[in-house]
């Protein structure tokens, strides 16, 4: 298996409760997104357990551009948001599964094998959620749920606080492609201000 997380102790954790089955082998690792798609672009891995944040870009993006290339390995991302629009969004996007980082001692083993033998994950509690929150959506959508994938990472980044400069750098965009993301994520939510987006996201427990 492969394993991307930008901290070394993280990685370190992982590959310890991942090993602790004598079926399991972590054959590669990487600290960033580029990394992550140069590696598994070329190496044959059964499983990968991508972090949702990395420093270059977010862990759906690797997701999608590894789609995109074709690149035919089962992925699991590990995150520390409980939310379950991360999970959905991340399911949309091709991910095999989704872990929360708290859950990875107990269950990181399990989610491995399931997708190894060509099952999806999730935990009982994720997918009842999902169940319960899919009917919410199928009586009335949501407007972030109009938010294209690029738009949500945006969306979450500047409701998070972070500057349009570094919402860029992260995401490998120019300032004037963010500021027009805003722009469409201000109509779609039909909101004014940053400081309007900042709320909406609180109010839907997207950010703490």
């Amino acid at each position: 298996m492969f394993i991307v997380d930008d901290h070394p102790i993280v990685r370190e954790g992982l590959k310890q409760i991942a090993t602790s089955d004598p079926e399991i082998r972590v054959t590669g690792e990487a600290a960033t997104g580029a990394e992550a798609i140069a590696a598994l672009s070329t190496g044959e891995y059964d499983v990968a357990v991508i972090d949702l944040s990395l420093p270059d870009r977010s862990g759906l993006d690797v997701l999608t551009s590894l789609t995109t290339a074709g690149v035919d390995v089962p992925i699991l991302i590990l995150s520390m948001e409980r939310e379950e629009e991360y999970a959905l969004r991340a399911l949309r996007e091709g991910a095999c599964g989704y872990l929360e980082k708290n859950s990875a001692p107990d269950k990181l083993v399990q989610a491995i094998k399931r997708l190894a033998k060509g099952h999806k994950y999730l935990s009982t509690e994720m997918a009842e959620s999902l169940i319960v929150n899919g009917r919410r959506r199928r009586q009335g959508e949501r407007p972030h749920d109009l938010l294209s994938r690029r738009e949500f990472e945006v969306f979450i980044a500047i409701a998070s606080g972070k500057a349009v400069s570094q919402i860029g750098r992260d995401l490998g965009i120019s300032v004037k492609t963010v500021n027009n993301h805003r722009a469409s994520i201000l109509a779609k939510l039909g909101v004014k201000s940053t400081a309007d987006l900042v709320r909406y996201a609180v109010r839907q427990h997207l950010v703490r």
